[in-house]
């Protein structure tokens, strides 16, 4: 009977253990440092057990290695290599969600003469978003055409409805890397020529991305699009772009908060736990550069310091009210600027039970054919999340996770070594799978 070592019990394992208990033949062992978070997870499911471990200890983790047919990484990317490592020692197959890391990649030829599958960036987006890119790009290039433009946006965001706060934005996990990946650098292809955006200016690069009009969203590229000119073999494209999605108005809002020194992860002696009681207002002040005298007089001085006038600055004051910064409530002390404001939005953006998230993911493609004939195509996927239940962006990580698990299980993935959905050999069979579990991607040509 195939067995399975899953490491990780947070979001994105519920929808990958319901794939994959699907086959009753499949036994799943659910590894964590502690067996008790996993006791909600495996409760009701027969054919899955708990166990706990610590994957830094290195005994530990090839031991329960060793005893599965192929070891699923769901735990932060750095300890991939690690896992890697015992499961070559053994001879497993290895399923993670992640890029492919220069520490992970550096595995490849073992693996190869190992013998084993190590498949890397199969969730949504990177995943979902790499195979139908593949799809439409092999589709066109088999008729002759080029690719002169490729780009693509995803966003994890809440349901419209959900979406009631000044960020429309909301949290399902630590906010402190949602808002640390948005200090990134980036880079992309834009008309031939590499743009590289320094991490403060971020924001200030976002612009609408137009989808469905019942959506109003921004985007802005997400770290390193270049590489995807020779990953997705359109080298003859001018533009490349990969980027993330947002409603409108979220990167102004950042913006501001950037400007206020709000995402300054550096410690800061009087954010530190055993300081004095110390309100927001008088925070906000010292973030502005002031001492607290009034609200008016505060308000006049953040405005100042974060470049705020005419519409979008009264909405930004409204939100920075909104989320208590202007108010006499005691910060949660937590050393540094951007874990201090982080303790705040979790108390005030969290989903709340019943609400429900949404996916959404647009490529589009701008080609030319030989005969001088000009398309716009678009590939297309919006999914929810079930109110409740499981998250659309545990869904959209967890099952085509879970579809890879299988298929090399099954045998219909044979590619060894340190791979991502890269081509049709590997993506055509999980193309399939997804489709019949009704995660799938539209595609149309618009113009």
């Amino acid at each position: 009977m195939p067995s399975i070592l899953l490491l990780g019990s947070g979001f994105v394992a519920d929808p990958c253990l319901s794939y994959l208990l699907k086959r009753p033949e499949n036994k799943v062992t659910v590894a964590a440092r502690r067996v008790a978070n996993v006791t909600s997870l495996i409760a009701g499911r027969p054919n899955a057990s708990a166990i706990a471990l610590d994957v830094n200890d290195d005994a530990a983790l090839e031991a329960a290695v060793a005893k599965h047919d192929i070891v699923i990484s769901l735990i932060p990317y750095t300890h991939h290599a690690r896992v890697m490592k015992a499961a070559i020692k053994h001879k497993k197959h290895v399923v993670t969600t992640s890029y492919i890391s220069p520490a992970m990649l550096e595995y490849d030829q073992a693996a190869k003469d190992a013998g084993i599958t190590v498949m890397n960036e199969i969730g949504v987006d990177p995943g979902i978003d790499h195979l139908y890119a593949v799809k439409t790009i092999d589709e066109v290039h088999a008729l002759g055409g080029k690719i002169t433009s490729f780009t693509s946006y995803c966003g994890g965001l809440p349901a419209p409805e959900c979406s009631d706060n000044p960020l429309g934005y909301k949290f399902s996990w630590s906010s402190r890397g949602v808002l640390l990946a948005l200090r990134n650098n980036a880079k992309c292809l834009v008309d031939g020529k590499v743009l590289e955006i320094p991490g403060p200016e971020l924001m200030n690069s976002a612009k609408n991305i137009p989808i469905y009009p019942a959506f109003a969203f921004e985007g802005y590229p997400n770290r390193d699009s270049t590489p995807y000119s020779e990953r997705y073999h359109i080298p003859e494209a001018k533009t490349v772009i990969r980027g993330t999605l947002r409603y409108a108005g979220f990167p102004k809002f950042v913006n501001a908060l950037v400007k206020l020194g709000f995402l300054d992860d550096s410690e800061v002696a009087y954010l530190a736990t055993s300081a004095a009681p110390l309100k927001w207002r008088d925070l906000l002040a010292k973030a502005a550069g002031v001492n607290f005298t009034s609200v008016d007089s505060l308000e006049e001085a953040v405005r100042k310091t974060a470049s705020l006038s005419g519409d979008d600055g009264d909405r930004i004051i409204f939100g920075l009210k909104w989320l208590g910064l202007f108010s006499e409530t005691n910060v949660h002390l937590r050393g540094t600027l951007l874990d201090t404001l982080c303790a705040t939005l979790e108390d005030k953006m969290m989903y709340a039970p019943g609400e429900r998230d949404m996916v959404m993911l647009q490529h589009r493609f701008t080609v030319e054919f030989p005969n001088g004939k000009k398309e716009i195509r678009t590939s297309t996927g919006l999914w929810f999340g079930v109110p409740n239940g499981d998250s659309a962006m545990a869904t959209t990580v967890g099952v085509p996770c879970g579809i890879a698990t299988q298929l090399i299980l099954d045998g219909k993935l044979k590619r060894r070594g340190v791979i991502a959905p890269m081509d049709a050999e590997i993506n055509k069979p999980i193309l399939e799978e997804l489709e019949k579990v009704g995660i799938f991607m539209t595609d149309a040509i618009i113009a």
